[in-house]
């Protein structure tokens, strides 16, 4: 699946390696990613985009306008839950 802004990921690699964070912005060799705890929508975390993989969740422009840090750590921790009980994507 390809990449694109506004999509939570997973980190494979690294010392984020399980976490889900949010696709920031995406230039040809990184992508940049935020979770709203450690790293924060205004500084976000360079990462190779081969040490990530994509989810199925992606948010709308609207969604990614008003969005702050409490909110994406809301959202990403809402998203976690489901994945536990679904047992995974």
């Amino acid at each position: 699946m390809q990449l694109q802004t506004g999509m939570i990921v997973c980190a494979v690699a690294g010392k984020e390696q399980n976490g889900f964070y949010l696709v920031i912005r995406q230039d040809q060799d990184f992508v940049y990613l935020a979770d709203g705890k450690h790293r924060k929508l205004s500084q976000p975390k360079r990462k190779n985009p081969r040490h990530v993989r994509a989810t199925s969740m992606i948010l709308d422009q609207d969604c990614l306008s008003d969005l702050t840090d409490l909110k994406l750590r809301r959202m990403l921790r809402e998203y976690q839950k489901k994945q536990v009980l679904q047992g995974g994507e």
